[in-house]
């Protein structure tokens, strides 16, 4: 990962994602959780596939990742497998909590891959 953007993730555990509306072609940028893994970060929308965010990132894969300020462009690739989904989420229990994310994901059927640029 660029240096300054992997230093950033390492000291946060928000990032802002942009992603472009799928109706309106406008960027959306919005915050969220997520977990690294070396060149790669997992996203997982706090609806599932029914997550605007999700269904934009389907519709236009392109995206933004900032994290404390350095921001990278990137391609989603969006994971729908059961299986990759729940090892996705269980990276996100590990991180965050197990309560945590009962609480704050109620719909755990989607998530996403981010490589990130080198």
């Amino acid at each position: 990962m660029p240096g300054t953007f992997t230093e950033a993730l390492n000291g946060t555990d928000e990032i802002t994602i942009s992603v472009t509306g799928r109706s309106t072609g406008r960027q959306i940028s919005m915050p969220v959780w997520f977990v690294a893994d070396e060149d790669k970060v997992y996203l997982v929308p706090i609806y599932g596939s029914d997550s605007n965010w999700y269904r934009n990132i389907v519709a236009t894969p392109r995206l933004q990742l900032t994290a404390d300020g350095a921001t990278v462009s990137a391609t989603g690739t969006a994971i729908g497998d059961p299986r990759r989904v729940q090892q996705v989420v269980e990276s996100f229990r590990a991180k965050y909590g197990e309560e945590q994310i009962e609480s704050y994901y109620p719909k755990t059927d989607a998530a996403v891959e981010v490589i990130v640029p080198r």
